[in-house]
């Protein structure tokens, strides 16, 4: 009796404590990042959802024997491959393999940058920003049936296009791009914003004049180039509850920052800080939401001992808080 009565008081205690068997959720847990291809160096991974699947389009660094970097010299991309997974937080890396090479566009010179991909028709199309042969960035497109490639390139960049980072965003049917960074237009076109442009039907070309993204603080007021949060290259746009995400690296303050509208032209108002500095001088990320959860794509140095030119691709977890901002996480820099 006195064995039943012990035991029976351990069980009331247990439940008291809250123990269980039952497995205990991860929910509050401070998510972590983790590297997804350790065999090269990869940068500016873009993330899209394709059959049931992420696929990643990154540049490719490699050690090109230039160190100078005073206009981005030492970032001397030539070629683009392609990757996949269908468990982001745990699951294996598909390597593709290449699916453009420079030699292979004909308008092209040099510094295949940050790129992005999108489905319409059964068709996939894949943008990336290049330098002409005047030695101007121009964006152009490439064309596959299947997202891993391979892709074929139209003869000439899109018409009337300019700079770099293209992000293409797909809103109750229509298609936008989003472009730009500090100092990489040609003359007598302004930088210092990002662009938006709805896309043609064919994805091809453009269906209007680029407009400027405008950001304002939260008084309504234009953010301005000395904010510490201002655009300076990196454009992305997703949509969260009904409203119009737009995020972008800051440049000399290294932040990864984030902006809200009504539509897909915006106006934006600067909300704050998504990603703080990671090793290495520059960060470029994507955003995707993949089987319940938000994921953040981005790049650091740290593998490469902090050579800005020669940088990693990873993930990790992106939570909002219940007023939809977006928690800030650690990118582990000291800038």
């Amino acid at each position: 009796m006195k064995k039943f009565r012990f035991f029976s008081i351990f069980i009331i205690a247990l439940s008291i404590c809250g123990c269980s068997s039952k497995p205990q959720s991860n929910e509050g847990a401070v998510p972590k990042a983790r590297y997804l291809y350790a065999k090269d160096y990869m940068a500016d991974p873009s993330a899209n959802v394709f059959n049931g699947k992420v696929y990643i389009y990154p540049s490719h660094d490699w050690k090109s024997g230039v160190t100078t970097n005073n206009h981005g010299e030492a970032f001397q991309m030539k070629d683009y491959h392609v990757f996949s997974m269908d468990d982001v937080e745990n699951g294996d890396v598909t390597a593709h393999g290449k699916i453009l090479d420079l030699k292979d566009i004909p308008w092209a010179t040099s510094q295949l940058w940050a790129p992005d991909a999108a489905f319409k028709n059964g068709k996939y199309y894949f943008y990336f920003p290049a330098r002409d042969k005047n030695n101007v960035f121009r964006i152009g497109v490439a064309i596959a049936d299947r997202p891993e490639g391979p892709f074929i390139p139209e003869s000439e960049p899109i018409k009337g296009s300019y700079s770099i980072d293209p992000c293409v965003f797909e809103d109750n049917g229509a298609y936008y791009m989003y472009f730009g960074g500090t100092g990489s237009s040609p003359a007598g076109l302004s930088s210092s914003s990002a662009r938006v442009v709805r896309l043609s039907d064919d994805m091809l070309q453009f269906a209007e004049e680029p407009r400027p993204v405008v950001l304002l603080n939260k008084d309504g007021k234009p953010l301005g180039s000395s904010s510490n949060y201002q655009f300076f290259e990196a454009a992305w746009m997703h949509k969260y509850n009904g409203k119009y995400y737009f995020s972008y690296s800051t440049g000399n303050t290294h932040f990864l920052c984030y902006a809200t509208g009504d539509n897909p032209y915006g106006p934006f108002t600067y909300q704050g800080i998504i990603l703080t500095p990671v090793v290495g001088w520059t960060t470029h990320h994507s955003i995707v939401e993949f089987k319940g959860k938000w994921w953040l794509f981005f790049h650091d140095s740290r593998p490469s001992g902090d050579v800005t030119w020669l940088r990693s691709i990873k993930v990790i977890e992106m939570r909002y808080n219940e007023d939809g901002t977006i928690k800030t996480i650690k990118g582990g820099g000291s800038w």
